[in-house]
C-alpha cells in the first residue's frame, strides 16, 4: 500500500487564505499571517476573543485542510495531569500482579517492569499529540486555557517549551515532531505572560457585515440573499447595545439555520420574539429585544437596507 501523501503547508500568506477559504472560512489577512507564520515557524498560536467569534473552527479547519488528526483538550477548572496528560490502567496492572502472583511468579522487579509499560499506558489529549511521527504532526487545540487553573498553565508551560513529558516509570516522551498548537481563551482570567511568549497571537473579533453576510451565504445557501441582509444587519446591530452576551457567528448561522426551515422570507417582529432564543443565550437580553427594544433594531435595519438600495 502507497504511504498516503498529506497536503502540504501553505506557501505564502495568499494560499494560507485559499487554504482557509476551501474550507468556508473567511480569513482576514491578519488572521491569515499568524496563522501562516506559526505554521512555518513551529510556533502555538494564541487565538483570543469573544466567545462565538470562530477560535475552536480554525484548528478544525487546519486539521481538515492539511489532512492531519485534531486532538482537543477541553480545558475546565480542575483539569489534572491524570485527565489532560496521562495516566495507568490501574485495574488492568491489578489484574496483572493477581495472575502473576497465581503463577508463581515473585520477581517483584518483573512484574513492575511488566505493570508499567506501554502496555498499560493510557494517553490522554497532550500525550496523544506528542506521539506523532515525522510529517504527520496532529493538529492539538487547547480549548479555553482560561478556565483552568495557574497550576496546569505552568505544567502546560513545560509542555509546550520542550514537547515532551516525563512519565516516572517509562522516561522522557519526546514529539518527533512539533504538533500544530492551537490555544484558546475567551479572557474570562488572563493567562500567565510567560505562556503567552511561547506562542503567536492574535485577537479574533466578530466579523464585519460584507464577511457575515458572505458566511452566511456558504454556511447556509438556502437563505434568500433578502434574508440574509436582514440577520446580518440585525445582528450586527445588536453587538452595538452592550448586551450581557453578544451573539457570535455560530448564533447568527443558527439563527439562519432556523429561520430557513420556518420558510421565512424577512424578519418581522413576530419572527424575531419567537426565534430570539436561537440567537441569544440570557433571559435578561431576550427580554430586553422582546421588550420593544427588537422592534426599534428592526425598524432601523429596515430603513437603512431600504437606504442603501
Amino acid at each position: 500500500m502507497a504511504e498516503q501523501v498529506h497536503p502540504s503547508l501553505p506557501s505564502s500568506i495568499d494560499e494560507t487564505i485559499d487554504m482557509l477559504g476551501d474550507q468556508n472560512y473567511l480569513s482576514g489577512r491578519a488572521l491569515a499571517t499568524v496563522i501562516f507564520l506559526a505554521l512555518k515557524m513551529k510556533r502555538p498560536l494564541f487565538l483570543e476573543g469573544e466567545a462565538g467569534v470562530g477560535k475552536t473552527e480554525i484548528a478544525k479547519v487546519l486539521a481538515k485542510a492539511l489532512d492531519r488528526p485534531l486532538i482537543r483538550l477541553q480545558c475546565y477548572e480542575g483539569l489534572d495531569i491524570a485527565s489532560a496528560v496521562y495516566e495507568w490502567n490501574y485495574p488492568a496492572q491489578m489484574l496483572e500482579i493477581r495472575l502473576a502472583e497465581a503463577s508463581g511468579i515473585r520477581d517483584r522487579d518483573r512484574i513492575e517492569s511488566d505493570i508499567f509499560s506501554e502496555r498499560y499506558l493510557i494517553r490522554r489529549p497532550v500525550l496523544q499529540a506528542l506521539s506523532s511521527t515525522q510529517g504527520k504532526s496532529p493538529v492539538f487545540l487547547i480549548d479555553e486555557l482560561d478556565r483552568t487553573d495557574e497550576a496546569f498553565e505552568a505544567y502546560l508551560l513545560e509542555v509546550l517549551s520542550d514537547f515532551q513529558v516525563t512519565i516516572p516509570e517509562l522516561g522522557t516522551i519526546k514529539a518527533a515532531e512539533p504538533p500544530i498548537v492551537i490555544i484558546t481563551t475567551n479572557r474570562t482570567r488572563e493567562v500567565h505572560d510567560a505562556l503567552k511568549r511561547r506562542c503567536l497571537y492574535h485577537w479574533v473579533d466578530y466579523p464585519d457585515a460584507s464577511q457575515e453576510l458572505e458566511i452566511i451565504r456558504r454556511k447556509v445557501p438556502n437563505c434568500s440573499e433578502a434574508l440574509s441582509a436582514q440577520i446580518v444587519a440585525y445582528v450586527q446591530k445588536l453587538r452595538t447595545l452592550d448586551l450581557f452576551k453578544n451573539p457570535g457567528v455560530a448564533e447568527t448561522i443558527d439563527w439562519a439555520t432556523a429561520l430557513t426551515e420556518l420558510d421565512r422570507l424577512a424578519l418581522d417582529p413576530e419572527t424575531i420574539s419567537d426565534t430570539i432564543g436561537t440567537l441569544l443565550k440570557y433571559q435578561d437580553d431576550i427580554a430586553r429585544i422582546q421588550g420593544g427594544e427588537g422592534s426599534k433594531v428592526l425598524a432601523d435595519v429596515k430603513n437603512e437596507l431600504q437606504a442603501a438600495g
